[in-house]
């Protein structure tokens, strides 16, 4: 009851907050500019995916004379973005090689930053919502230990939920553990960080971390729970604990919402919901989940179809970079890349989007030292394959919902495949297919951090064999899909494993020293792996371009060498019917 005050006290602080007015749907590429002299820059944009692409357009916003230059190694920009039409017997449908779904939730500011920039894009009418009161939204299922155990929700009543919790063996534990949370001990001062599991396991046990968390983390980062960093996936809650010694105790320590970042407060407040179309506002806080008609690479198609509309912003497609290196005759950044010139290419500044260890690959080190980045050599990231399926008769699944997920303490007889989860596509997006008959389509995400130290990958047959191997021992799916695509996306999630905050402020100070500001670094590397992520970050980083001061030596990870500013949200004091309500601020 309490968390749910929270939340309706911060939603209502949103919507009632006073901030600059957001850019209607006609917005240009200048409206933000400037008069600086900072608009006077060569800017190099390493990587065309949705980091690249949303870089070069809040860049151009906040430096509309600067000169652009986006260099993708690939024929495509977009990067994991990719959606694919796919012509079936009864019609045409849509698979995602990627990210499928958007959200939006006035606690996540990241999600406002995307829905401004759909808005500005004119995507609106493109939109597709699953709303929260739709199966996919009130059915999300683990897998475990043998059948689908249906996460608990507020639609299936008080007893339904009692039952389920006490009933299956995925959350056996869980109850006793939570109510004596508060009484176990506090962590060792000393300890800057910990896993994700060993984290959890502290204060609640095992079976939280075992059978739920790492499943839902297997959703979003393929990583293994014992490795990812608390203090980076959960940082509220690692500073509750560090602050009142206990998780719950931190919750109940004040009135009012739950902490949360200054940074974010802040952002929360200048990216004032109501400032969206007001059609668009309601969907989005009515929606659990949301894309587009034409997949979610239509966000990027609709980017680099308004970037090109930019004479100062340059496409170099196919042209991979071979080296990234300071210029000590003019201060700025040299590229050498794989275009047919060999002249090295000059630029005021580079901003790199790519994978941080294939950054540091990039910038070799004038002694002999390997690299001038080792701290980001040290980042590790996870390859999935992702197998879509597509069955012509719609009632082949058992269910309807989301998806599910497979938890890590599941039996290995019943994951031999190393699956990490299952979408149901066709209950996730509707509107996406054009067909005579409906039919079913499911994804299924293999690997991740269950196939580190693997040098070679399941062929396309062999991952259509094992997904359908999946669906049938979870599911009861045994007949044969009408369509199939299989991607192999290696390396596609960096993994904060633990000491990832700490590897960050050094790697700011190793970029600060061997680039003083002319390199900078931003994507999903550093701050988050999501789209929203990736787009906020972009954001931050283009208003640090114009926000400089000539004294500043920024590299796009100054967040990491700040002291965290734990802040209680906006408070909303309710008045009298009629009147409006008043923010007090603390």
């Amino acid at each position: 009851m309490l968390l749910r005050r929270h939340v309706s006290l911060l939603r209502s602080a949103v919507q009632h907050a006073h901030l600059t007015p957001a850019l209607t749907p006609r917005s240009n590429l200048r409206q933000y500019a400037t008069s600086s002299s900072t608009d006077e820059k060569d800017i190099a944009v390493v990587g065309g995916g949705i980091t690249g692409l949303a870089s070069a357009y809040y860049l151009a916003k906040e430096l509309p004379r600067a000169k652009i230059t986006i260099y993708e190694a690939s024929e495509r920009v977009g990067g994991w973005l990719h959606s694919k039409h796919v012509e079936v017997p009864n019609g045409r449908i849509l698979f995602e090689g990627g990210p499928r779904t958007l959200r939006m939730s006035p606690l996540a500011p990241a999600g406002m930053v995307t829905a401004r920039l759909i808005q500005e894009l004119g995507l609106i009418d493109d939109v597709l919502y699953t709303f929260k009161d739709s199966p996919a939204a009130r059915n999300r299922y683990v897998y475990y230990p043998d059948h689908l155990v249906k996460m608990p929700h507020p639609s299936a009543g008080l007893f339904n939920t009692v039952k389920t919790i006490l009933s299956e063996p995925v959350f056996r534990g869980l109850p006793s553990g939570m109510l004596k949370e508060p009484f176990q001990d506090e962590r060792d001062s000393r300890i800057t960080d910990e896993s994700v599991g060993s984290f959890l396991a502290r204060r609640v046990g095992k079976v939280f971390p075992d059978k739920l968390v790492s499943a839902v983390l297997h959703g979003i980062y393929a990583g293994d729970v014992y490795q990812l960093s608390a203090r980076s996936l959960f940082p509220l809650q690692w500073h509750l604990e560090g602050k009142h010694g206990s998780i719950i105790k931190g919750l109940f320590a004040a009135p009012g919402p739950v902490p949360m970042l200054k940074r974010d407060v802040d952002l929360i407040r200048e990216q004032n919901p109501r400032d969206l179309d007001p059609k668009f506002r309601k969907n989005l806080l009515r929606c659990s989940v949301y894309s587009f008609k034409n997949g979610i690479q239509q966000l990027v198609d609709r980017l680099t179809e308004r970037l090109r509309q930019n004479k100062n912003i340059t496409f170099a497609p196919s042209t991979a970079i071979k080296t990234i290196e300071k210029d000590s005759s003019t201060g700025g950044i040299k590229l050498t890349t794989t275009a047919p010139s060999t002249d090295p290419k000059p630029h005021t500044h580079a901003i790199s989007t790519l994978f941080s260890r294939t950054l540091s690959t990039l910038c070799p080190s004038p002694s002999n030292a390997p690299t001038l980045l080792p701290t980001l050599a040290k980042t590790h990231a996870v390859t999935v394959m992702v197998v879509n399926l597509y069955f012509s008769r719609a009632s082949v699944l058992p269910v309807s919902g989301f998806g599910y997920l497979l938890p890590r303490a599941l039996p290995f007889a019943q994951n031999p495949e190393f699956a990490l989860g299952c979408v149901f596509d066709s209950d996730a997006i509707a509107g996406q297919d054009s067909l005579s008959s409906p039919g079913a389509k499911v994804t299924v995400m293999l690997g991740g951090h269950w196939w580190d130290g693997w040098t070679a990958f399941p062929s396309a047959e062999e991952g259509v064999a094992m997904a359908r191997t999946v669906l049938a021992r979870h599911l009861g799916v045994v007949e044969e899909p009408a369509a199939s695509n299989v991607s192999v996306q290696k390396e596609c999630i960096p993994q904060y494993t633990v000491g990832h905050y700490e590897r960050m402020g050094k790697a700011h100070g190793e970029l600060k020293e061997a680039f003083e500001g002319r390199l900078r670094v931003v994507g999903n590397s550093y701050t988050g792996v999501g789209v929203n992520d990736c787009v906020r970050a972009a954001r931050d980083l283009a208003k640090g371009f114009a926000d400089e001061r000539s004294w500043d030596v920024r590299t796009g990870l100054e967040a990491f060498k700040e002291e965290e500013k734990w802040v209680r949200g906006p408070v909303v004091r309710r008045r009298k019917p009629g009147e409006e309500e008043e923010e007090e601020e603390k």
